[in-house]
């Protein structure tokens, strides 16, 4: 009897973890149409948002099993990248030095969390801010840094050549190299993610996640240098 119990929880289990994956990749996806346009109207609402999400996720989490219990853990780790994007996009976005720090004002309380029944949100939480962290560190190395505080305060006219110009810089011999070696980074990160996750019994559904997390990272930043290249009003950064 124990040994039927143990093998239906493991399968219940197996079955979460794809669904767990393209849920935290749709909330990869989710800020670039949703967050970005509500932040540049009416930030405020936007931070208080973040408040309905712990709403949602935390009694889903604490009462229910399952899928339902990790997308409320995935809900509240959300809730904390959601946060710190609102205040960066909000009040900030002029200040790229400021935007790492700000992701990651959860950093301690994401790793404390890795070992207790919210290792699913800090995994989520963590993944979204070694993206972040690969993104800047490539932009910053790559010299289009300086574009941004352009960009993002430039009149509505003049900033679409602006971010043309800050993608065309990235297509440069010596920026292109850097940016390859960034990509190829980030899919080994991504690969080694889901080696452990065949490997970690305990933490399976959080490696997974977290590969799943950082790739979708990786399409969505491809997704912004093509447009940023080709039609710079679609990539949301400007208004």
């Amino acid at each position: 009897m124990i040994g039927g119990t143990w093998q239906n929880t493991a399968s219940d289990r197996t079955a979460v973890v794809p669904a767990t994956q393209r849920i935290a990749a749709l909330m990869v996806v989710l800020p670039v149409f949703l967050q970005a346009p509500w932040v540049r109207l009416h930030p405020f609402s936007a931070v208080l948002f973040t408040v309905v999400l712990l709403a949602i996720g935390i009694p889903l989490q604490h009462g229910r099993q399952g899928r339902s219990a990790d997308i409320g853990a995935l809900l509240v780790g959300f809730s904390g990248s959601w946060l710190a994007g609102c205040l960066f996009w909000g009040w900030l976005r002029s200040h790229p030095v400021l935007h790492l720090p700000i992701e990651a004002f959860a950093l301690p309380l994401a790793i404390t969390g890795l070992n207790s029944r919210w290792h699913l949100a800090s995994g989520f939480y963590l993944a979204s801010l070694l993206g972040t962290a690969c993104t800047d560190l490539t932009m910053a190395i790559t010299g289009v840094m300086p574009f941004w505080p352009a960009v993002v305060s430039a009149p509505l006219d003049l900033a679409p050549a602006l971010l043309h110009d800050a993608g065309m810089q990235l297509m440069q011999p010596l920026p292109l190299i850097i940016l390859s070696l960034a990509v190829i980074t980030v899919l080994l990160l991504g690969r080694w993610m889901q080696r452990k996750s065949q490997s970690t019994v305990p933490a399976s559904e959080t490696w997974a996640m977290a590969a799943a997390v950082l790739t979708t990272t990786l399409w969505v930043d491809g997704l912004f240098l093509l447009a940023a290249v080709l039609q710079p009003g679609m990539s949301g950064l400007i208004e």
